[in-house]
């Protein structure tokens, strides 16, 4: 085992609450009162549920929103416990200032897929819920304001490969008609994602302006920093 790296055995069902994408995406809330946001994929975060209710025009889309409610909440609750413990044999790894304890986090991530959880099925009637997988997203070009992507890409280097990357970016960037924020930009190591640069590169041959650019929030060692991207012309 790697002392060094959070020992995540698969891609996880577990959310945050708005109050934390805030921090970690530096979003300015009262701004977003009427724009249409997208968060991809949005798990059983409770984003989506509170952004709308505040005025936002959010959806949120994810591979697993053809399942059952029951299905989806336990699956939430079992990787809840996967991520929690963990988390208890790597707490080194993390700086406790916005969380004071293994056991808020848990609170945290359980909150947000109560929310969900009382959502959700109204909101799937209301296509703010859209069953959808990177890279391949079912809008329209420039349909969305804000585009959102948390605790996915960079998270899972191991299990996603460069192309992969590179592709679900631009896919974000084509539904998006002014930014793309993505969080973090390390992996389960809290190390940045080492095709960094190659990426930025890349993602700027196409017309795309992909900068790092840091926030206020840090609870994996090194993750303060997000990255934006909008067109080279914004």
């Amino acid at each position: 085992m790697d002392n060094d790296r959070l020992d995540i055995d698969r891609v996880v069902f577990v959310g945050r609450t708005l109050s934390e994408y805030k921090e970690f995406l530096d979003l300015d809330i009262d701004s977003l009162k009427g724009s249409k946001v997208l968060d991809c994929p949005s798990g059983p975060s409770s984003f989506v549920t509170e952004a709308n209710r505040m005025g936002i025009k959010a959806v949120g889309c994810d591979s697993f929103y053809d399942l059952p409610l029951e299905q989806l909440v336990n699956k939430g609750l079992k990787d809840i416990s996967h991520v929690i413990e963990r988390l208890s044999e790597k707490v080194h790894l993390f700086k406790w200032n916005y969380y004071s304890s293994v056991e808020e986090v848990k609170e945290s991530r359980t909150r947000a897929l109560k929310l969900f959880e009382e959502d959700f099925q109204i909101g799937l009637k209301e296509a703010r819920y859209v069953k959808a997988s990177l890279p391949l997203l079912p809008f329209s070009d420039r349909s969305f304001e804000l585009v959102l992507s948390a605790h996915f890409l960079f998270i899972y280097d191991d299990k996603l490969d460069y192309e992969f990357h590179l592709n679900s970016i631009l896919e974000l960037s084509r539904v998006c008609s002014r930014e793309v924020r993505i969080y973090p930009l390390q992996s389960m190591n809290a190390r940045i994602y080492p095709n960094m640069g190659k990426l930025i590169n890349d993602l700027k041959q196409r017309g795309l302006d992909a900068r790092i650019v840091e926030v206020g929030f840090e609870f994996l060692r090194g993750s303060n920093f997000m990255l934006q991207i909008k067109r080279a012309n914004l």
